[in-house]
């Protein structure tokens, strides 16, 4: 999709956005484009500057949605996960065979973390193993 400033033979400026410049040529020849003011449909494209993305722009996006609570929220979700990873003891993809041989004795009990299927985990579930998934958090995604 692209955008464009527009305005009419009248001075009345509004945006419209198009899938390309072929799009919007196409509409204005048929007669699809008019003012959202005067109804107008002597429209012309107006010049406009770009749009350029910056990591500066995308750091003030994510701090608007995200307000001081959100932001405790999550920081204090990222502790608890810090904790529950440093504590425990990762079992890679063994998780669903060494949950369940610790809950049935077979195994010492300790905190275990891993990686199960989603099949792995109903299973689990099923069978009356108490187990969780860790959050993955914006950090932690790449």
């Amino acid at each position: 999709m692209i955008r464009y400033a527009l305005a009419c033979e009248k001075g009345h400026e509004f945006e419209g956005w198009f899938a390309g410049s072929d799009d919007f040529d196409n509409q204005l020849q048929r007669g699809f484009l008019s003012c959202p003011i005067c109804n107008s449909l002597q429209v012309s494209k107006t010049l406009m500057a770009p749009s350029v993305s910056t990591a500066r722009r995308k750091e003030e996006r994510q701090t608007l949605a995200m307000d001081a609570a959100r932001k405790e929220a999550l920081a204090k979700i990222r502790e608890a996960v810090a904790t529950i990873r440093a504590s425990a003891e990762d079992v890679g993809d063994k998780f669903a065979e060494e949950a369940r041989q610790i809950h049935y004795g077979e195994a010492d009990e300790r905190g275990i973390i891993g990686n199960a299927s989603v099949q792995e985990a109903k299973a689990l579930l099923e069978e009356g193993i108490d187990i969780a998934p860790l959050p993955l958090l914006p950090d932690d995604v790449n």
